[in-house]
């Protein structure tokens, strides 16, 4: 098992590669006076993420034969970069293996650090066990994302700054894949202070360390579905990771898509800050209640930035829905002249704004002389909104929300 000694190994190899990434405090997150959050800023991290330092960590271990012949490793985006950027360092050829998937993105940050890449498989499994393939046949070294004792020695630097930085911390709110992250992060903690509480979170669509410590064994694989989270969708914990985090972390936490899209809407909104789903998934859980947090420093820590710019426009938009500051609903009214009109001065009269506006009178399962209108508002939130229903209600309107 992964030793604090470790760790701080670790730390000395990765001082002059990485940034110590600052803590940032949060006011805008502090639900009360006695909650002070702060936030880990790995996105800011060389690479966007926290990746870097595992996979840095790793590859210095590797003697000169090793090195020459070459790394191998899968990924859907952070440890790819990651693997390249230290490969790069010690001049190490390194073949990455991608779901065909891909955002283009990433890959081409992937090249640019120096990466050969090869497309394989529908989802980050399949790259996985094609990587692992390979490995075997070429004698390449596999450089696993999680579950390898240097990988975590290396994120476990993450928890020797945070103590550095915030001495005083109570708890400490982890994103959760594979588990890396969270038991580095662990050891590096609780050795220090055994009373700090350490939190992960999972996307609920990605709940494989959830299943499997309410279980208290290693489920079978999970179907994953699709997450924006998608930096932590991982359907098997680590065996490495596993009893680390049984041992140590105090509690897990599972949060819904529109939760994560609204944590990143409220990162870009009240910190100006870009921060992809999994990195996003801790203040999911805070703003939502997930977690009986009263009183303390609470560390959030933000795994990494390197969101698709093609789902930011997507993401923003749940985000809005789920704070209610979207409201999307349906009319059918009689297709008459100034119809339209009585219904745009109603909801000028309780100042929302119109966004999109479809005027469907042409359908199939219209009867004639009924038209459909669909309408996108910009409203203040949640209140606004039902004030918006209840004036349209009043007119005699039968608004229905659209999902």
């Amino acid at each position: 098992m992964v030793t604090l000694g470790d760790i701080k190994k670790a730390q000395e190899k990765l001082r002059q590669v990485i940034y110590p990434t600052p803590i940032m405090p949060a006011k805008s997150f502090s639900q009360h006076k006695k909650l002070r959050v702060y936030l880990k800023l790995e996105n800011l991290q060389k690479t966007g993420s926290f990746k870097l330092r595992g996979a840095f960590n790793k590859l210095s271990q590797l003697d000169k034969q090793q090195r020459e012949r070459g790394v191998i490793a899968a990924s859907a985006g952070n440890h790819a970069q990651g693997v390249a950027y230290a490969s790069s360092h010690f001049h190490t050829r390194a073949v990455i293996v991608m779901p065909e998937r891909t955002p283009i993105t990433k890959m081409m940050a992937t090249k640019a650090y120096g990466a050969e890449i090869i497309l394989y498989g529908s989802c980050f499994n399949d790259s996985y066990d094609r990587a692992l393939k390979l490995a075997e046949e070429t004698g390449m070294i596999f450089i696993s994302p999680f579950d390898d004792d240097d990988i975590i020695a290396g994120q476990g630097t993450i928890g020797l700054e945070i103590i550095q930085q915030l001495p005083k911390v109570r708890t400490v709110i982890v994103p959760v894949g594979g588990g890396g992250l969270i038991a580095g992060l662990a050891i590096a903690l609780k050795e220090h202070n055994p009373t700090i509480k350490i939190i992960g979170v999972e996307a609920k669509g990605a709940a494989s360390m959830y299943e499997s410590l309410q279980k208290g064994y290693i489920c079978e694989p999970l179907t994953i579905t699709k997450t924006i989270a998608d930096g932590i969708a991982v359907n098997r914990p680590g065996e490495k990771t596993f009893p680390i985090i049984q041992k140590l972390v105090d509690e897990m936490a599972l949060v819904e898509e529109e939760e994560i899209a609204r944590a990143i809407l409220s990162f870009i909104e009240e910190e100006k800050l870009l921060v992809e789903g999994a990195g996003a998934v801790p203040l999911a859980a805070l703003q939502e209640k997930k977690l009986a947090i009263e009183e303390g420093d609470v560390v959030l820590v933000v795994s990494g930035g390197n969101i698709d710019v093609n789902t930011i426009a997507r993401i923003i938009e749940k985000g809005l829905v789920k704070s209610g500051r979207l409201l999307r609903v349906s009319l059918e009214l009689e297709d008459v002249p100034g119809t339209l009109n009585k219904i745009t001065s109603l909801i000028a009269e309780e100042q929302a704004n119109i966004l999109h506006i479809i005027h469907d009178r042409l359908s199939k399962d219209l009867p004639v002389g009924i038209t459909k209108l669909e309408l996108d508002l910009e409203t203040r939130g949640k209140e606004h909104s039902k004030e918006v229903i209840t004036a349209l209600k009043a007119k005699g309107y039968l608004p229905k929300l659209i999902q």
